[in-house]
Order: structure tokens, then sequence, then C-alpha cells
């Protein structure tokens, strides 16, 4: 390959790149969740799958229900197993409280920190874009909010633009879901959250929650959910027969480009997959003038 990549397309590589997972859900012991769940095996899949990629991210954002009971044991395991892949990717990683978290447990066992009640909330700078996790957790309850003082302190965390602008992330995604029990357990008074982000740099928000890939709109801003990697929702049913499976687990790769975002989808089960494209064909492709290479791939024949 030559020693600066080139571009094939219109879009120059992306300024940044994001792995977004989310809902983990580990328990003390690995006690199967549910009764039938794997939830540490199916993490360390996805975490392999993630590091087939080969992938170099600026972050590893996990948003939320990083256990499914809070419990010390269960951040000690997620911290173990996550550590040492981000080590070897060269990236930091964004721990957002979802429900089934519990603060102070998580505060200790992620952070070395007191163990406080407080939001866990942080500002991160990915080589300037500004990365904000939010807690849209409520103690005692599944579903979501955020109250006064968190957004007092959102609004004046984006009074200064980022140079490569912002993407918030929290647990509860402000969408609808078609799933009635999920709308029970929705981020509450999004209104004012869609006050707070107004006329600011905001360019997407990341949230899982639901437990299956979605993506919408709020307040003008991309809104991405990624799928849990310990269990899916089957959504092969009608909306009120919706229930878990052990299947269909991924994550997603976000892309910030000057322009825009993307977020790929990116399946963790493993399949025979063909061997055409290779670095050998992309090299071809790459010693070619922009015409020629026109010419040999989109031109049918």
């Amino acid at each position: 390959m030559p020693s600066q990549p080139v571009q094939f397309g219109r879009y120059a590589p992306a300024r940044r790149v994001i792995v977004h997972l989310s809902d983990t859900h580990l328990l003390a012991g690995n006690r199967l969740l549910g009764g039938r769940y794997d939830t540490a095996a199916n993490l360390a899949a996805t975490l392999a799958a993630v590091e087939r990629t080969g992938v170099r991210p600026d972050a590893i954002v996990f948003t939320g229900d990083l256990t499914d009971l809070g419990e010390p044991e269960a951040y000690a395991a997620l911290r173990a197993e996550v550590e040492p892949f981000a080590a070897r990717l060269g990236a930091p990683i964004v721990w957002v409280a979802g429900n089934h978290d519990e603060r102070p447990a998580l505060r200790e066992g992620l952070f070395d920190a007191a163990p406080t009640h407080e939001p866990v909330t942080a500002v991160h700078d990915l080589g300037g874009l500004r990365l904000i996790a939010l807690d849209s957790t409520v103690p005692g309850w599944h579903h979501g909010d955020l109250d006064d003082a968190q957004l007092a302190w959102l609004r004046e965390t984006l009074a200064e633009p980022a140079p490569l602008g912002t993407i918030l992330a929290l647990h509860h995604p402000p969408l609808p879901s078609h799933i009635p029990f999920f709308d029970i357990l929705e981020l509450r008074h999004q209104d004012a959250l869609a006050t707070a982000i107004a006329d600011t740099d905001v360019r997407a928000i990341l949230a899982g929650h639901l437990h299956y890939a979605t993506a919408g709109t709020f307040a003008g801003v991309p809104v991405s959910v990624a799928s849990a990697t310990c269990y899916t929702m089957n959504l092969q049913r009608p909306p009120a027969e919706v229930n878990g499976m052990d299947a269909g687990q991924s994550f997603h790769l976000v892309h910030v480009y000057d322009d825009t975002i993307t977020h790929a989808v990116v399946p963790v089960g493993e399949a025979e997959t063909a061997e055409f494209f290779t670095p050998k064909w992309v090299e071809q492709m790459a010693a070619l003038t922009p015409a020629e290479r026109l010419d040999a791939f989109s031109r049918k024949r």
C-alpha cells in the first residue's frame, strides 16, 4: 500500500472513529442473566469482533447498563475484561451509567472514585471532538431523566463550541420505541434536553437501553442506538410480544467526518466470508488513476 491512503471517493478519511457498545449487563460470579444469557461470554465475543475489524478508535463508548444489578464484583469483572482490550487498541474508555447500574458502585469500581450518588458525567476531548457523557439514570427507578442541575451543567459546557463539534452519550435514547414496555421506561422531560442543546455544536447522540439498533432524530440531531452485547430483542414479533433472544448482537463503528457522522452496525456472529476484496486488490486499485479505477470497477462488462 502507498504511504498515504488513496482517496477513492469524494470523502476524505474520517477525522475520528468511535466504537459504540451498550448494555453488557454483567452479573457477579458470571451468573446467567435470566437463567439463560452468558453475558460475560457474549461481551468477550463482541470485543473479539471489534478487534477483528482492525480499528484503532479514538474512544470506546459503553452507553450504560454495564452491570445488571450494580454489584461491585460485576464492575470488577467488566473492568478486567475491557481495560486490556482498550489498551491493545490504544483507546480511552467512556463509561456511561444505565438504569441497571448503581452510581456508588460504578464510581468506585470503574473510576476508583468516592462511592457517591452524584450523576456520572464527564467531558472527553478526542482531539478536538468533544464527547459528553450524561447520566440519565434515576436512582431507584428504571425510566430516564436529566435533572435541572445536570442540564445547567450541559448548557454551560456547550456554551463554547469544540473544534470538531460535540457528541452526547447517554443511556436512555430521546426517541420513541414501538415496543410498549420501552415507552414506559423512556427518557422523561425531553423538551428540557432539546432546549439545552438548541443552537449548539451537538452533532450526534449515542444511546443504548433498547437492546436493538435503531436511529432517528431529536431536536434536529441524529440519534443512534446501539444494540446490546448481552442479548437483543426479537423484533420478529408483534410489539406486545417482543422479548429477548441470544442472537443478533452487534456494535457500532462511528465515523466522524467534517460534514457528517456515520454509524455502521457490525454483527458479532462469525460467518463464512468471501475473499474477493483483499489488501492486494485495494493496492491494485490505488495504483490506478481515478478514471482507470472507475473503468476497472464501475463499468459493467
